[in-house]
């Protein structure tokens, strides 16, 4: 008898256990709500290098006694990309150079491009110097960013219209720059001149994610690695503060985090939105469906996915030039910036929006009615819909 009551007393406990963890613990938010995350398809191998990657990323902050600094603007990677999100205004990054495009930057032995406003003791951080033009840069969502990285050069070439051929006032073109010598070159790439397609920042002047990521620890945290490997403050070559292979798995997790998830494609008023972002001709640079091409990673070769980007720069106008500009690119010229993710940017962003290159417009109709230059038309399209349509345009993008 004792031993019976024994049992039923732990099964009962067990019972308890149970029913209370589940009153308890978190429930697991859905795939559609959250940025971060692998990509399906992964081997056993690439998820153990996906997870190094996460934890180099998000999880690794460092100090002065593990290389930070001297100048900095961050000491993590994750602290400027909550859940793989795009950034705040606290952590908006600000580049420095000039507004010729032929030159170069003449900044690049001052500090430039990009400011390093913080400094650890017994440090000044920089000033930006006399003379020099500035933008500010808001840090953008990771997600996806794989998929955008494999797109073969001749799809974008495919997609630029530099000299507006075709009469509908959008001139995208590439913004073609000179790369590092560690940034390999991708299968099928194409040379202008000695120089490449970027396809990543504001102002598409970083070929590949390796370069991001190897200028992100110099740049952001003052880190060197054995690709970047001058120091920011002395400008003198310095040993490696950061493994290759910590950079390499960061590179990996950053190619392989999964694309966002479109929520409620059914809802009648989204679709109606989509076919309003269409008409008003939106999805000539925010391209809706790209194509990636072969890639060394099985999950992301030849696979078809919805960016909404060109991935090409486009002149958005006097309100948008900030005077500054990288390779190519004019003052006025900015990336198109992928618009998936949008509707779960306030999560990361304090609870609003931050949109643009510089986070000045604090809701999607202020980003719409800041667009000029190639986009003017789209925006007095969009002005002349009836509020109800406006509204519908803008759940589609919410629900991107």
């Amino acid at each position: 008898m004792q031993t019976k009551i024994i049992v039923y007393c732990v099964t009962l406990l067990a019972v308890s256990w149970t029913t209370a963890c589940k009153k308890t613990l978190p429930r697991t938010p859905d795939d559609e709500n959250v940025l971060d995350g692998p990509i399906e398809g992964l081997t056993h191998e690439q998820n153990r290098i996906f997870l190094r990657g996460d934890v180099a990323f998000n999880n690794e902050i460092f100090t002065s006694s593990t290389g930070l600094g001297p100048l900095f603007v961050a000491n993590s990677c994750g602290s400027c990309h909550a859940g793989d999100g795009k950034g705040h205004p606290f952590t908006t990054l600000t580049r420095f150079g000039q507004s010729d495009t032929v030159v170069g930057n003449l900044f690049l032995k001052m500090g430039g491009p990009q400011l390093q406003n913080r400094a650890i003791p017994g440090f000044q951080p920089e000033q930006i110097p006399a003379g020099a033009t500035f933008s500010k840069f808001m840090p953008p969502a990771n997600t996806g960013l794989g998929l955008l990285d494999a797109v073969p050069d001749e799809m974008l070439l495919s997609l630029s219209d530099e000299k507006d051929a075709d009469g509908d006032g959008i001139s995208g073109r590439p913004n073609w720059v000179h790369i590092p010598e560690y940034a390999a070159l991708r299968a099928g790439y194409a040379e202008r001149n000695n120089k490449y397609i970027g396809r990543f920042g504001k102002k598409a002047a970083v070929y590949n994610l390796l370069q991001q990521t190897a200028n992100a620890y110099n740049q952001d945290m003052g880190i060197n690695s054995s690709y970047e490997h001058f120091d920011t403050y002395t400008g003198q070559e310095i040993d490696p503060e950061v493994s290759n292979q910590t950079i390499l798995d960061v590179v990996f997790y950053l190619k392989t985090l999964k694309a966002p998830v479109q929520r409620n494609q059914q809802d009648p008023t989204v679709q109606q939105g989509k076919q309003l972002f269409m008409a008003a001709a939106c999805g000539k640079c925010h391209t809706p469906v790209l194509t990636t091409g072969t890639s060394d990673i099985a999950a992301i070769a030849n696979k078809q996915f919805s960016p909404y980007t060109d991935l090409l720069l486009h002149d958005m106008g006097p309100d948008l030039d900030d005077g500054y500009t990288e390779g190519t690119a004019t003052t006025a010229e900015w990336r198109t910036p992928p618009l998936w993710g949008l509707g779960l940017s306030k999560k990361s962003q304090g609870g609003q929006y931050f949109l643009l290159h510089d986070g000045r417009a604090q809701s999607i109709e202020a980003a719409i009615l800041l667009h000029g230059g190639e986009a003017q038309n789209s925006r007095n399209k969009y002005k002349l819909l009836q509020a109800g349509e406006k509204d519908a345009l803008i759940k589609f993008l919410e629900s991107l």
